[in-house]
């Protein structure tokens, strides 16, 4: 059962969050897209992983002309690599040295913990300070980052250096605290099942990623919904309404708004929120909003 909440959690972290990781994609690479329009108004929907490795190719003619096309760029949160702003966050939210780490796992992990971090590199002591949820991201992601992979080369982005230098502005759609808070505020329990489910799991995360984003870039919308969607909705219905669902619904929301505009924009979100029943597209339909495959 941990392994499973730490595959569901990583799968939701994947989506949803700045700090999720992915691997290299296959060369010929063709990513969905989808668009909304009215009379006077077109927006692509297009779903994205957030970190890649260096020189992953994922951009497909369709995506770069919808992208040269649009006047503007929406994207889940400004700033995600702003370093100045996540700190005050991470403090606030994600810190609890009164409190150490350890203290809060039963005895049997506590040694586990203490080994996870030296194989990683991590300084002595240096996960004792943070709350269980952000020990686990750290567990999950150090990995990654000495692996290769890298935040500069994530499709926001690259997408968000292309709008800034064509003079585009950029929107959000959540704030960073929004982000984090869907971690800072589990339940004590769920949060220490999440770190031991990380020791235990953690050296797989790189195989389930590969997986991940070979299916998202062949734009494979079957297997990208069974690698984040199926088993967190199934296995987890309260953790799926409030990061998928409830997300999902506040988006299209916002969409259309928008739509009620003109002109072109180019929205990029975690591509596990346009896959499965409950996705975006499925949100946008409810509320009478057409949306088309492109």
């Amino acid at each position: 059962m941990l392994s499973s909440l730490y595959r569901v959690v990583r799968r939701l972290a994947a989506a949803a969050t700045a700090v999720a990781l992915v691997a290299a994609s296959p060369a010929a690479a063709e990513p969905a897209l989808w668009t909304i329009r009215d009379h006077d108004s077109t927006i692509y929907l297009f779903g994205t992983v957030h970190v890649l490795r260096p020189g992953t190719e994922w951009r497909s003619a369709k995506v770069a002309k919808a992208m040269a096309d649009s006047r503007e760029l929406t994207i889940e949160v400004l700033d995600a690599d702003n370093v100045a702003a996540a700190q005050p966050l991470i403090a606030r939210l994600g810190l609890d040295p009164q409190r150490p780490l350890s203290g809060k796992l039963p005895e049997p992990d506590r040694p586990r913990l203490a080994a996870a971090a030296k194989a990683m590199g991590l300084p002595e002591g240096a996960l004792e300070p943070m709350r269980p949820w952000l020990a686990a991201l750290t567990l999950a992601v150090t990995p990654m980052i000495q692996a290769g992979y890298d935040p500069k080369s994530g499709v926001e982005t690259v997408l968000t250096a292309e709008a800034k230098a064509a003079g585009k502005p950029i929107t959000a759609l959540e704030t960073l605290e929004q982000q984090l808070r869907f971690f800072a505020d589990m339940p004590n329990d769920v949060e220490v099942d999440l770190l031991r489910a990380t020791l235990d799991d953690v050296a797989d995360g790189p195989a389930q990623l590969d997986r991940m984003v070979t299916a998202w870039a062949a734009g494979d919308l079957v297997n990208l919904e069974k690698e984040f969607v199926e088993e967190t909705r199934r296995d987890y219905p309260h953790m799926y309404a409030t990061v998928v669902v409830g997300r999902n619904e506040d988006w299209a929301r916002q969409l259309k708004a928008k739509l009620e505009g003109s002109g072109v924009s180019f929205v990029a979100v975690g591509a596990g929120h346009l896959v499965g029943p409950d996705s975006v597209q499925a949100q946008l339909e409810k509320l009478g909003v057409r949306v088309t495959s492109q």
